[in-house]
C-alpha cells in the first residue's frame, strides 16, 4: 500500500551498542485508499524516537509492538524518521547486524533488515539507499555499504565516518554493511567506455 523511494541510514558504532537513525521518504501507492495504515516490520529493536515530517509521533498516531510499527492515517507523502538501539554483540542469529572476529557484518536475506531498523520488509519495496557509518578508526578502520563511496572524514576522539550512496533501487534483503578490520587489494580498471575506476577486494 505504501512505497519507499529513498532511505537514509546513519549507523553509529558505540561502546556496547549501535544506534541506527533512519529517514524514509514514503508515498501512498496510487491504488491505496486514503487513511490506509502504514505498517513497518521490526525485530529486537529498542525504539528511542519516531518522527513524522519532523514532529514526534505520539499517542494514537502510532501503534508499536515488539514486531511491528503502524502509522495510523498517514498523509499521501511523508518522511518517517526513527532512532533505534541495537546490541549486535549479543546477536547470535547471524541475521541482521552481528559481530564476528574482525568486526560487524550484515545478513539481510530473507528478512534480516527488520533487525536493523523499522522498515516494510518486503521484496517488492524498491528503495535507494544512502548510508553514513561512524566508528572508532583503530577498532573498525574499514566502513563499507552498498553503492559508491561518496565522502569520508575524521571525528573527535579517534573516530571516523564514511558515506555510501547506491543509485539503483533495491529490495532491503540486498542491503549490506560492514564495519571491520580488513585488508584490501586495490587495482585501477579501465571500463569499456574509457572510465578509470578503482576495484577493491576486501578480505
Amino acid at each position: 500500500p505504501y512505497l519507499v523511494d529513498r532511505i537514509e541510514l546513519d549507523v553509529d558504532f558505540l561502546a556496547g551498542e549501535v544506534r541506527v537513525r533512519s529517514e524514509l521518504q514514503v508515498r501512498r501507492a496510487p491504488a491505496t485508499p486514503p487513511g490506509t495504515p502504514f505498517r513497518l516490520d521490526g525485530e529486537e529493536l529498542e525504539t528511542l524516537a519516531i518522527h513524522l515530517d519532523g514532529q514526534p509521533l505520539v499517542g494514537e498516531r502510532q501503534l508499536l509492538t515488539a514486531q511491528s510499527l503502524t502509522i495510523v492515517d498517514p498523509p499521501a507523502a511523508f518522511r518517517l524518521s526513527s532512532t533505534v538501539r541495537l546490541h549486535p554483540d549479543d546477536n547470535t542469529s547471524l541475521s541482521g547486524l552481528y559481530v564476528s572476529r574482525d568486526g560487524y557484518f550484515t545478513q539481510c536475506e530473507a528478512q534480516g533488515f527488520r533487525r536493523i531498523t523499522w522498515f516494510p520488509d518486503r521484496p517488492d519495496i524498491m528503495a535507494r539507499y544512502t548510508v553514513t557509518l561512524h566508528a572508532d578508526r583503530h577498532r573498525l578502520p574499514v566502513l563499507l555499504a552498498n553503492g559508491n563511496p561518496v565522502t569520508q572524514g575524521e571525528e573527535d576522539g579517534g573516530r571516523h565516518w564514511a558515506r555510501w550512496d547506491d543509485p539503483f533501487p533495491k529490495p532491503c534483503y540486498l542491503f549490506a554493511l560492514v564495519a571491520a578490520r580488513l585488508d584490501a587489494l586495490r587495482e585501477p580498471y579501465l571500463t569499456a567506455d574509457s572510465r578509470r575506476v578503482e576495484l577493491a577486494l576486501f578480505v
